[in-house]
């Protein structure tokens, strides 16, 4: 299909736009979408959201998939400061998956009608590239049905590093190394470790994670092999409104280089090209973690501070010369960083904070000192622009795991047509203080209560089993009292020691569907 145009000339509150919007006949620009963010009434944006999301999937049909994450290694050489779950190698509670273990949390999945194993981990130096061979080949030959979704691009960007693959790019190094994961057994990529593609925001709270142009350029080579895969966004941190839409423009943007190379490789009977098949995105936890101890904007004493500009918007409009039009967002999305440079702003500082100047920049200094956390109304009016913005993307997925079943149950009139997972085991965001646990009924019921069929789906949103007749999950409970406290398996929680072989650690954990 070809490219919606996008019309720039109309406000981003046209009717006429959005109607267009919602049928692909039209493309959001970047100011269309921040003004949408900024003024438009909430209820109206899940509207325009869940009216593109019907036009895409229809009226009845939300999804879910039965899936396991299987976090292998929580040894990590990044030092990202929202992440509760890294350890350093000598750490008492640092861990290595053995493979009789991996196999054990499989056979577990199967045994539930699992579909999907989601594997990632810390960015291990110690594990040679054999290792992941090996673990990937025993995988398909005593599941040979489960689908394996594993590695996200930070990690392949440190595969590179650690494996010093053969390569005039990184594009041909990366798919060096996916070429022999995928001759393994690995079938496709998560899109953990997106976060904020922004620079100076990766900066403040990725420490040693790869950047943007190389997250994008391991999907792209996945995408070359024919895999597919998922986008990722984490908000609600440092970062400016303008950094979340300059986040979706990257992502709609090699979205549609994956797919005109797809569109060329079928015309000349090629390798299929893979692409992006959903798009997830849900706010920072701050529990436990070393950004989470920095001070909430506007919090306590800092009151004073809701007049001002957000440190983030201020560091974003930096890098924005001008009004925030659509020639100056343009600027800024498509040029290196350097480039965007405040008038007189040095090289050698540009992440100097404390030197930008104040009397423009009135609140530039406080970058990355302030957090401004995400709440449910920030999640859904993300969301929802999202499914508008990310015209060339299949699915967009609720994020009940951060924000609550019923919060993930409204996401479904906000843009979003997939519930994800029930979640069997998570140890990430866990770690951080989030520890809601589903099973497939309570995640039936929430579709169901919301207005919809559910189905369970694959990889590729491929139906699997479709629950409208009385032998639907849901149906079969006739006691729900008895049926909210599950435990959900934790590896390696922070205060707890933890073997090499990886004993699952149970928590108890409460839903109320």
């Amino acid at each position: 299909m070809p490219t919606p145009p996008t019309l720039h000339h109309l406000s981003g509150l046209d009717p006429g736009l959005l109607h267009a919007v919602t049928l692909g006949h039209a493309r959001l620009s970047p100011a269309q979408a921040l003004q949408i963010f900024h003024e438009m009434p909430l209820s109206d944006l899940g509207r325009w959201a869940d009216a593109r999301c019907r036009a895409v999937h229809g009226d009845s049909v939300r999804t879910y998939i039965i899936d396991r994450n299987i976090n292998y290694t929580n040894v990590c050489n990044a030092k990202c400061t929202f992440c509760a779950f890294r350890r350093d190698p000598d750490d008492h509670d640092a861990y290595t998956l053995s493979t009789e273990t991996i196999h054990q949390k499989i056979a577990e999945l199967t045994a539930i009608g699992g579909t999907q194993i989601l594997m990632q981990g810390g960015m291990n130096p110690a594990l040679p590239l054999s290792w992941y061979t090996d673990l990937l080949q025993s995988i398909k030959t005593k599941f040979p049905r489960v689908h394996v979704h594993a590695f996200s691009p930070p990690e392949m960007i440190e595969f590179v590093h650690f494996f010093d693959p053969p390569g005039n790019s990184l594009f041909e190094k990366v798919r060096w190394v996916l070429l022999r994961l995928k001759d393994a057994g690995l079938d496709s990529l998560p899109g953990g470790g997106g976060e904020i593609f922004a620079d100076p925001v990766r900066k403040k709270i990725g420490l040693g994670k790869c950047d943007a142009e190389s997250w994008l350029t391991v999907m792209h080579a996945a995408h070359s092999l024919g895999m597919f895969t998922s986008a990722t966004m984490m908000f609600g941190h440092v970062e400016g409104t303008l950094d979340r839409i300059h986040h979706m423009e990257l992502v709609r943007r090699w979205q549609d280089r994956s797919l005109a190379a797809r569109s060329d490789a079928e015309s000349s009977s090629r390798t299929p090209f893979g692409h992006y098949v959903s798009f997830i995105s849900w706010p920072f936890q701050r529990e436990n973690t070393p950004l989470g101890r920095v001070p909430g904007w506007a919090e306590g004493a800092n009151e004073a501070e809701l007049n001002q500009e957000f440190p983030g918007d201020a560091i974003a409009r930096a890098f924005v010369p001008g009004h925030l039009s659509d020639e100056h967002l343009a600027r800024f999305i498509n040029s290196p960083l350097n480039s965007n440079l405040p008038k007189g702003q040095r090289t050698a500082d540009v992440y100097d904070f404390d030197a930008i100047d104040r009397a423009t920049y009135p609140t530039a200094h406080l970058f990355g000192k302030r957090v401004r956390m995400s709440g449910s109304t920030d999640y859904l009016r993300t969301q929802a622009l999202s499914r508008l913005y990310l015209d060339n993307i299949y699915s967009i997925g609720a994020s009940w795991v951060t924000m609550g079943p019923h919060i993930g149950q409204v996401a479904l009139a906000y843009g979003a047509n997939d519930m994800g997972s029930v979640m069997m085991e998570e140890n990430v965001v866990s770690s951080a203080g989030t520890t809601y646990c589903l099973d497939e009924p309570v995640l039936c019921k929430l579709i169901r209560d919301a207005g919809h069929t559910p189905a369970q789906r694959n990889n590729t949103y491929d139906i699997i089993r479709l629950h409208n007749t009385d032998h639907a999950p849901d149906r079969q409970v006739t006691d729900w009292s008895k049926h909210r406290a599950k435990k959900m398996h934790q590896q390696a929680p922070k205060a707890a020691k933890q073997t090499t072989t990886g004993s699952p650690v149970q928590l108890t954990v409460t839903t109320k569907p």
